[in-house]
Parts: C-alpha cells; sequence; structure tokens
C-alpha cells in the first residue's frame, strides 16, 4: 500500500492507528485470549462510529467514504489492524455490506444495512463448507421455495466470528441456480458450533441450517455470481493489506533486535549473511506491497482485470508472508520462539489468512486459467 494521498485519508489512518494503539494494542490480544474471547461488542460499535463499516455502502444507505474509493480506505485501516493484529469482525462485516450494498434490491436490505454500519449489529459470510477447500460457486447448503419465502438446509464451516455474529450471509443454490440469504442467527433451525483457529482471537464457527426459513435473498439469481466474485475480490485484497502491516511491523522491530543484539563485540546487523537476508525480506515486502496496492486499486475501480490482480496478490502475499516471519522468529534467536516475545501472535495471523480465502495454490491455478483463456 502507498502512503495516504490527501489530507482526508491521512487523517482517516491516523486516527485508526491512535484508536488501535489504544484500544487494541498487543498486550490486550493476550488479554482476550485468556479470556477466551474473541472480541468486545462494545469496542466494535466504537469502530463503527469511525466509519470502519461504511465505506462500501453508497450515501443514501447510510454509508459513505472519505476518498470516493472505499476499498482504497478499508485498506488502510486493514493495514492499520496488522500492526497490533487486532480483534474484531472488520473483515466479515465488510465483506458482507460489499453484497448488500451491490444487491439490485438493496433498499429492502437498508434496516440491515445500516445497523451493520452502525456497528449495532455483526454479520458473517458463511459460504466455505466442511471438508472443501476455497470454491465460492461450489455449495451443497440448499434453498428450497417454501409459502412466501424458502427454507435453508446444509452446514457452512469457517464461518468467521461466527459464534458472535447476529447474522449469516448465507450462499446457497436453488436448482441450478446460486442465490444469497441473509438468515438471523438465533432463526429456528440454526445451529453454531464454535471452531478454534490458529489465531489467538479469530474464531470461526461451524453453523447447520435445518429447515431454516428465509425471506428476501440478496441479489437476483442473475447477479448472485458477480456479487459472490466482488465479496471475494473485497475479502481477498483487506486480507492481503492487512499481512502487510503485519510484515512491515516486524520486519521493522526485527531489523531493531539486529542492531541492539551484538554477538562477538558486533550488531548482529552488521554480518554481511544476515544483511543478505534483511535485503530480501525488504524486496518481498515491497513486492507484496506493489501487488497489493495494484489489487486494491482495481477492486476499487471495479475494473475487469479486479479478480486477476486479486489473485496475483493473495498467491504472492500468502506464499511469501510466513517465510519472512519464520526468517525473523530465526533472526530473534531462542526467544523468538517463546510465548512471551510476540512474535507469534504475528505468525499466527498470517498463517490463518495464508489458507483462508484461497491458498496461494488455489489462487496460482486462477491465474494460470485467466492467462489461458486470454491466450485463447
Amino acid at each position: 500500500m502507498s502512503e495516504p494521498d490527501s489530507p482526508e485519508r491521512l487523517l482517516f489512518a491516523s486516527t485508526a492507528q491512535a484508536f488501535l494503539a489504544k484500544e487494541a494494542p498487543l498486550p490486550r490480544v493476550r488479554e482476550l485470549h485468556a479470556a477466551g474471547t474473541s472480541f468486545e461488542r462494545d469496542w466494535w460499535r466504537r469502530a463503527a462510529e469511525l466509519g470502519w463499516a461504511s465505506m462500501l455502502v453508497p450515501e443514501e444507505l447510510g454509508g459513505g467514504s472519505v476518498s470516493g474509493d472505499g476499498v482504497g480506505d478499508l485498506a488502510l485501516v486493514a493495514e492499520q489492524i496488522g500492526h497490533s493484529v487486532a480483534p474484531g469482525p472488520f473483515h466479515p462485516v465488510n465483506t458482507v455490506l460489499a453484497g448488500l450494498a451491490d444487491a439490485e434490491n438493496a433498499s429492502s436490505h437498508a434496516e440491515t444495512i445500516e445497523a451493520l454500519v452502525g456497528g449495532e449489529l455483526v454479520a458473517s459470510w458463511a459460504v466455505y463448507e466442511p471438508r472443501r477447500a476455497w470454491a465460492p460457486l461450489e455449495t451443497t447448503v440448499t434453498a428450497t421455495p417454501d409459502g412466501d419465502g424458502f427454507r435453508v438446509d446444509g452446514v457452512k464451516d469457517r464461518v468467521e466470528a461466527g459464534a458472535d455474529s447476529d447474522l449469516f450471509l448465507v450462499v446457497t443454490r436453488i436448482g441450478e441456480d446460486l442465490q444469497q440469504f441473509l438468515v438471523p442467527a438465533d432463526a429456528a433451525g440454526v445451529t453454531v458450533e464454535p471452531q478454534d483457529s490458529v489465531d489467538l482471537v479469530k474464531r470461526y464457527a461451524r453453523v447447520t441450517f435445518e429447515g431454516v426459513t428465509a425471506g428476501v435473498a440478496v441479489g437476483t439469481s442473475a447477479q448472485t455470481e458477480a456479487l459472490i466474485a466482488r465479496q471475494s475480490q473485497v475479502a481477498q485484497v483487506l486480507q492481503c493489506a492487512e499481512v502487510l502491516g503485519i510484515l512491515d511491523t516486524v520486519l521493522e522491530f526485527t531489523i531493531q533486535w539486529a542492531l541492539d543484539r551484538y554477538s562477538f563485540g558486533r550488531p548482529l546487523a552488521s554480518y554481511q549473511a544476515l544483511k543478505h537476508q534483511f535485503a530480501d525480506m525488504k524486496i518481498w515486502l515491497e513486492a507484496c506491497r506493489a501487488t497489493t496496492a495494484a489489487a486494491v486499486t482495481a477492486v476499487g475501480s471495479r475494473a475487469a482485470d479486479a479478480d486477476l490482480l486479486a489473485s496475483i496478490a493473495k498467491s504472492y502475499v500468502g506464499e511469501h508472508a510466513a517465510p519472512m516471519l519464520q526468517r525473523c522468529v530465526q533472526l530473534h534467536g531462542g526467544i523468538g520462539v517463546t510465548w512471551e516475545h510476540d512474535l507469534h501472535l504475528f505468525l499466527r495471523r498470517v498463517t490463518l489468512y495464508r489458507a483462508m480465502f484461497g491458498t496461494p495454490e488455489d489462487h496460482n491455478l486462477r491465474v494460470f486459467a485467466h492467462a489461458e483463456k486470454a491466450a485463447s
């Protein structure tokens, strides 16, 4: 990501940074983990008041962005979140809002959108299914016409903040068509089973739908595939932006460690072999920054190659982030593998994100498919 390019964006980014430094520092992440808590609802409401859930929503529905580029503004926040691996439903709420705001019948969900923008409700995207890799357009969850509504049956898992959500945006199949429905978490027939993750505060859930009544669909069946593509792109670039913040932070304090730590009367950073490692990681960091910035710009402007650039970013960042952090662990020596050091908090988040919304291998195949299509 690049530096904020306007006074408004600079103020927005600095406000997010100050809020996170005060309300979600690294010690707070450890406290939440010790308490078995993912995030506090009041904390998220205050974050929403800063505009963290309004950027993808048009003004007529209660939203509005800082610069006119909602995706770019959200990416600035995501990068700040990465500096402290902060908790909260930032990603799932904005992914859901990306679908609701773009739906042709968005006005039918105006009250829900307003509540999400204000932080009064938390929603998550139910798109993954048990024992299946990232395949958002392939679902076994069904929606069957039932009177004036639909009956939803099936199972979703890896639903972020599932146990803390008020609503699920569920990807279903009606015959040969895809359709998404908003389902209340407390609706009859909904069962939520918490799932742990490698991250200290990112929690997931397995959600079972048994004869659940759903009302108005989100968008039309003809529009649903495009909505899912848009939601996927938003989820992927925000994830890459957060990882970029993580890499920037970890590389900075690892370099400082090497400058402060002496071996045989010399700073560790003075050894040629270590200089080469830092140079390699700096190159990878800047390449992650460039691919992420290109993807954020493409998704924000709805460019024709947005899907391709999102996959390129997800592939490159996912492939290089974890090895970079592993190197930083090794450069710290013994202290790097202790619970007391903060390195593992960042490594956990990066490892989790490598697997979510498509692995690097998944996105390599998508990039190859795009190249084949372009060549044909």
